[in-house]
């Protein structure tokens, strides 16, 4: 059995198997502070690494809608109309992403970076000031393959030690592959 107050315990049944019990514990730890809201103990020592993550991701996300803005408003062309209003929506499901992103983060008692001095430094994607129309789907599909590595990356690294923010990451990495294919598809007409 587990000595450790945060995990679930694993008790033997005498080599017919294990039987999983909850950790009294860990679930008295978390009758005390009280100020820490959702965050109890179990979170351990990966809550900050998480935090990094989150705000990282949102400084992803908030460099992606201002490419895809900037491309919303310069497109030109015969295309630029179906293309640009694709941009647009993007820009929206960025935003967000980035909302839900910040919301978690404060809901694990840190604070989201919105920093203009950093979101360049900390973000996954670049930002584009392409002016050709395919320039700038080829931009954004980059960006959207960037999102979706960064994101199954994060996946992979918080596992079972944060299952609510692991869901999270999984609907946005959804979202992710969705524009991948879209700007894919528009590159190829």
């Amino acid at each position: 059995m587990s000595t450790d107050p945060t995990s679930t315990n694993v008790t033997s049944l005498g080599g017919s198997g294990q039987r999983l019990v909850l950790n009294s514990r860990a679930l008295e730890a978390a009758k005390r502070s009280l100020e820490d809201g959702a965050v109890t103990p179990s979170y351990g020592p990966w809550r900050e690494d998480i935090l990094k993550l989150l705000n990282d991701a949102l400084a992803t996300e908030l460099v992606c809608v201002l490419r895809y803005k900037r491309h919303y408003f310069t497109a030109h062309g015969l295309a630029a109309p179906h293309i640009a209003n694709e941009f647009l929506a993007h820009a929206n499901a960025e935003a967000g992403h980035g909302d839900r992103l910040a919301e978690r983060i404060v809901q694990l008692g840190g604070q989201p970076d919105f920093s203009p001095d950093s979101l360049s430094k900390r973000s996954h994607a670049d930002y584009d000031e392409s002016s050709e129309l395919k320039a700038m789907v080829r931009a954004n599909l980059v960006a959207e393959r960037v999102a979706v590595e960064a994101y199954r990356q994060m996946i992979d690294l918080i596992g079972d030690k944060d299952p609510t923010t692991r869901r999270m990451l999984e609907d946005i990495l959804h979202d992710e592959e969705e524009h991948a294919d879209e700007l894919k598809d528009m590159l190829d007409e």
